[in-house]
């Protein structure tokens, strides 16, 4: 089964558990739909707009259960990024792990599968 993720702050991901649903961060807010990304994205999205962020949770989720509400849509590139039309709900996320800030980088090593 291949994954897809989802980073959020811990405020963000604080305000999931407490709710048991979000409709994301702010710029998922603003576009309507909460982004995702591959095993394959997740690490270049984690550049291009987490950037020597720390304290970060990676959620996974799999996309099989979340039916019609996942639209696969061109985004950085041209490529094809998994949209969630719907809240995330914590019944959603198969798990969550801290996502460690090393050297100004943020490692992937162990989280992810692809």
């Amino acid at each position: 089964m291949a994954l897809i993720y989802k980073i959020f702050r811990q405020d963000e991901f604080t305000d999931l558990e407490a709710a048991g649903e979000t409709l994301g961060a702010p710029v998922d807010l603003a576009d309507g739909f909460i982004h995702f990304s591959t095993a394959e994205q997740v690490a270049e999205t984690a550049g291009k707009h987490f950037a020597g962020e720390d304290g970060l949770k990676l959620l996974a989720v799999n996309p099989a259960p979340l039916g019609d509400a996942l639209k696969w849509e061109p985004s950085r590139g041209g490529a094809l990024f998994p949209h969630l039309y719907r809240p995330l709900r914590t019944s959603d996320v198969l798990w969550s792990r801290d996502l460690p800030l090393v050297d100004g980088a943020h490692d992937f090593s162990g989280l992810i599968d692809g």
